[in-house]
């Protein structure tokens, strides 16, 4: 063999050793990327089946006080022209017993049904089980849509203006009452005053406007269902 053909064989081994160097470090690398792609998805699925847990833990809390509430109220909800959602809100919608029109002080009527209705609905709220879990005790004010002769932009402001301070003149009226004085601290931190003038008005079955029913007081509850559920996604990403 010519010193030209050992040179070029010699050529062709290291070559060869090159890329089999090359293609020993791809296969290495698309063996990590695949270890960490597995780790990943073994992740999501884990924080995946956290979410879901979490979720139905809500859905068996939220069922069991929507039954403690109903049986604690069911016999009152008619007289008060009141309802109770699964959604746990509760809803007073006979405007007739809540406020002067555009005014925002209680009606005696509306005082006499929050004296009755709110002590009983925070003990249950703050018992065992409860308490820890609820962030928000949301009153919420909702009027109707228009205001005399104002045109749709002015009407809603100044219905914002009423629905605000009716759920102030609310809340204050709740905190101030002797049989939720054990619970105050407590419901200091949560119980918040939320006017919405107009935007959520009520529709009937036949997509019409309800004027009567879209001026209520709304009691709602929020959970930190959804906090835990964004820290786990957050740890996802």
């Amino acid at each position: 063999m010519s010193s030209f053909d050992q040179e070029f064989d010699s050529v062709n081994d290291s070559q060869e050793e090159h890329w089999v160097s090359v293609s020993d470090l791809m296969a290495g690398l698309m063996m990590c990327f695949l270890m960490i792609a597995v780790v990943f998805m073994i992740k999501v699925q884990i924080e995946k089946e956290k979410i879901q847990e979490v979720a139905l833990l809500y859905e068996k809390l939220r069922t069991s006080l929507y039954e403690q509430l109903y049986d604690e109220f069911k016999e009152d909800l008619p007289r008060w022209g009141a309802e109770l959602d699964k959604d746990l809100t509760f809803r007073f919608i006979n405007d007739q017993l809540l406020f002067d029109h555009g005014k925002s002080e209680l009606k005696p009527e509306f005082q006499n049904i929050l004296a009755d209705f709110f002590p009983r609905y925070t003990k249950i709220i703050t018992s065992n089980g409860y308490q820890e879990a609820i962030t928000e005790v949301r009153i919420e004010g909702h009027t109707s849509l228009g205001w005399g002769s104002a045109d749709s932009d002015r009407a809603y402001i100044l219905n914002m203006r009423l629905s605000q301070a009716r759920t102030r003149t609310t809340l204050a009226y709740l905190l101030l009452l002797p049989s939720v004085y054990d619970q105050k601290e407590w419901l200091r931190e949560r119980l918040t005053a939320n006017g919405l003038s107009s935007s959520h008005p009520v529709i009937d079955d036949q997509g019409n406007f309800d004027q009567e029913r879209s001026r209520r007081v709304e009691f709602r509850l929020r959970t930190d269902a959804e906090s835990r559920i964004a820290d786990i996604l957050d740890r996802i990403k």
